[in-house]
């Protein structure tokens, strides 16, 4: 692996962030306004749609396996084993295609209809061929199933629920990501229009240039000049950042607010065409189509990452059911040895900021928060971790399941929800990331995970600064087999309890 291009210092500071980073610091809370408060009254869920597609397109192709049957003239032969696993063929490769294809993604309804077409087409065409092969080897080309009207129905089931109904759902639903934007003049106040009428972000507020008016008429609360910018980064869970300056007014605060973001992890978007053009059109619409060009500090492989998630939610489903009796066992052991809940829920900072609720089993007293500022002074871990190799608070079971893991097993439930994945950055506490510097808040820009280059490289006999430097390796070369990897060094890490306490 490369290693991460981390020269700047902690203490290192853009323009931009001059006046704010002390207060961070010195773990001062800083006060904002009020960001413009989400309208959720008649919205459905975020990527509800999405997945309701999924659940109506995995029918919608065993129904048209078994429709084209009956029009063939054949009888469906329900008790043939046979029939049962052609069917789970077809669903299954639909699952695993579509995944991988982003056919299902949160943010289907932005694709263009011409895509969306191509998209579905290339996997009816490839389940339709999984299905021709699966008769041929295995069943020896036996017509279980009758093939011939299966791509029509399916094709014009799909493209039509899709276009006819999941399409408009979408539209209902929740704004997935929150947004800041830099800028309160023409183009700022017409960016957070558009983004309110397109319903997939939400404006968290503004941040003026130097030289513009605060009382700007502008949809979302103005938060301040722009020198705040840092403060709000540090303070308010922000997906994308866009700067809606002009290039030859703005330019040097422009520039800083881009290293900004770039230290933050945070995606920003910058205007597209700095000039007026009447007739002039891009060349690649979709690419500006909202006007800005969009960057992200990291590779983003969307179709890596949608096999991720496919992955994280088969693995997590299915250790949860092989675990079942461990984690049963264990629960009984925690309520029977001390008084107290067998879970413990605290809250975490996931992707971008945003706090969840992280499920670990119990393994220490009942008032184990209130005890740890009194032994502060014996921390062992350099930074802001507090780690304690022979914690006082810690229970004789709880000793046991966290030298060998097992009180992180119940995270399983947040990689199933989607807050945490399978290998990730470890999810830090809020007092710890009030105390990170701007550098080390990149690893927020990631979805954190059980397991990472850390877990597998000494844990706690590693220092803080080593430890975040490990995770910024980690996302700066992440690929599908470095997760492979990690996951293969993480097992005899887990069974020895190397390094853990």
């Amino acid at each position: 692996m490369q290693s991460p291009q981390l020269a700047e210092p902690a203490t290192s500071s853009s323009s931009v962030a001059a006046s704010s980073s002390g207060g961070i610091a010195e773990g001062r809370e800083l006060l904002l306004p009020a960001p413009a408060p989400r309208v959720t009254r008649g919205r459905l869920a975020a990527g509800f749609a999405a997945k309701l597609n999924l659940l109506v397109d995995l029918m919608w192709v065993m129904g048209s396996l078994l429709g084209s049957t009956v029009l063939m003239g054949h009888s469906l032969q329900l008790g043939n084993l046979d029939l049962w696993l052609l069917l789970g063929v077809a669903g299954l490769g639909w699952l695993l295609l579509g995944t991988a294809l982003c056919l299902y993604d949160s943010r289907f309804s932005d694709r263009a209809p011409l895509d969306e077409l191509a998209l579905v087409s290339i996997n009816v065409v490839s389940v339709t061929g999984m299905l021709y092969l699966e008769r041929l080897l295995i069943a020896g080309g036996m017509p279980v199933v009758a093939l011939s009207f299966f791509p029509l129905l399916l094709w014009l089931g799909v493209v039509g629920l899709r276009q006819l109904v999941f399409r408009r759902l979408a539209v209902r639903e929740e704004p997935l990501d929150e947004a800041l934007i830099l800028g309160v003049g023409a183009m700022g106040r017409l960016t957070g229009e558009d983004l309110i009428a397109r319903g997939r972000r939400h404006v968290l507020g503004y941040l003026a240039f130097s030289n513009e008016q605060l009382l700007s008429a502008v949809p979302g609360p103005v938060l301040g000049k722009l020198d705040r910018l840092e403060e709000v980064l540090c303070q308010v869970p922000v997906d994308i950042v866009y700067i809606s300056g002009n290039a030859q007014k703005h330019a040097q605060e422009m520039q800083a607010a881009i290293k900004l973001c770039e230290r933050f992890g945070i995606p920003f978007a910058l205007p597209a065409h700095p000039f007026r053009m009447d007739r002039a059109r891009a060349q690649d619409g979709h690419a500006v189509a909202d006007g800005y060009l969009h960057f992200v500090t990291h590779a983003p492989r969307p179709h890596q990452m949608a096999v991720k998630r496919l992955f994280d939610i088969i693995a997590s489903a299915g250790a949860l059911l092989v675990l079942s009796p461990l984690l049963l066992t264990v629960a009984f052991l925690i309520k029977l040895s001390s008084r107290g809940p067998v879970f413990f829920q605290q809250k975490r900072v996931g992707l971008h900021g945003k706090p969840f609720s992280m499920l670990k089993f119990r393994s220490m007293v009942v008032n184990a928060e209130e005890l740890r500022t009194k032994l502060e002074a014996q921390n062992e871990q350099t930074g802001p971790v507090f780690k304690i190799k022979n914690d006082p608070r810690i229970t004789g079971i709880g000793r046991f399941i966290r030298k060998y893991s097992i009180d992180e097993l119940p995270q399983l439930l947040n990689v199933l929800r989607g807050e945490m994945s399978v290998v990730g950055p470890r999810p830090p506490l809020p007092k710890e990331v009030e105390k990170y510097a701007a550098w080390q808040r990149r690893r927020l820009s990631v979805r954190p995970g059980l397991t990472c280059i850390w877990q597998v490289s000494g844990r706690n006999q590693i220092s803080f600064e080593e430890w975040m430097y490990l995770d910024m390796q980690y996302i700066d070369n992440w690929t599908l087999l470095t997760d492979l990897g990690l996951i293969l060094k993480t097992v005899p890490v887990v069974i020895t309890g190397s390094g853990a306490s």
